[in-house]
């Protein structure tokens, strides 16, 4: 074979060799960056620390190796969107955010195996569609006004919790339930003797994470104010619920 000939032959096998790669990135998505939508329309009270929270998800993003979309507008929920993204995060959603469709998009979302991480006002939200308080795990009642107080860490051998104090005070906005769901793994409680205005005594969950309907949901009560999304330890505690929700084995 010509000198030319083995060119030829070597350009071939090499040409070869990429597109077989390519094509296997391309159909195991295994190999594809991982993405997740931030979701913050509100209908009710709109926290202004929203705006901080996906700032700082964003930025965890570009650390921890995955993409972060975020939007206001629920017509983003069809299930051809949704199932994109490895988790859907409400960040500080409030009351009705999704109609009836939408609704459906979620849930068969959800069965497929998709995530959700619910933050702080994520459980002021739909009322009306108790799948959806099955999913994010309790309904908020009240709150006391904004104070330090005690956090109880439940888990410590958690991805979420393990590098927190055993007892954590921090000043944040502390949520009242009117209803709680029994089948969560609790992560963190607060001390109710340590503020004014508990209403939860006895069992009073601030952070916990299930799988539920298919999928997997991870939910923080923390994070009301601004300074939480510069808080070390509440951005670890708060990625690595996303990370769970996300799938990523090595979480929880």
């Amino acid at each position: 074979m010509s000198d030319h000939g083995k060119v030829n032959r070597l350009g071939l096998l090499a040409a070869c060799g990429f597109f077989a790669l390519l094509f296997l990135g391309i159909a195991n998505p295994a190999n594809a960056k991982m993405k997740v939508l931030i979701f913050c329309k509100t209908a009710g009270f709109h926290h202004a620390s929203i705006a901080a929270g996906v700032k700082a998800i964003e930025k965890l993003g570009v650390e921890n190796n995955f993409d972060v979309d975020s939007t206001t507008d629920s017509r983003k929920f069809t299930y051809e969107n949704l199932k994109r993204y490895a988790a859907v995060i409400f960040l500080s959603t409030t009351h009705d955010v999704l109609n009836d469709e939408q609704k459906k998009a979620f849930i068969k979302y959800i069965e497929s195996g998709g995530g959700f991480a619910g933050v702080h006002a994520a459980t002021d939200t739909e009322y009306g569609w108790q799948w959806y308080g099955n999913l994010v795990g309790a309904y908020f009642d009240s709150h006391p006004a904004q104070q330090d107080a005690i956090i109880d860490v439940q888990d410590t051998t958690s991805a979420a919790t393990s590098f927190l104090p055993r007892h954590w005070k921090r000043f944040d906005e502390w949520y009242n339930f009117k209803w709680i769901s029994p089948n969560l793994h609790v992560l963190l409680t607060i001390d109710e003797n340590s503020y004014k205005g508990g209403k939860n005594a006895g069992y009073h969950p601030m952070a916990w994470y299930h799988t539920y309907d298919g999928g997997r949901a991870f939910y923080t009560e923390l994070g009301h104010s601004d300074e939480s999304y510069a808080d070390p330890l509440y951005l670890r505690h708060l990625l690595a619920g996303i990370e769970y929700a996300m799938g990523r084995p090595h979480r929880m």
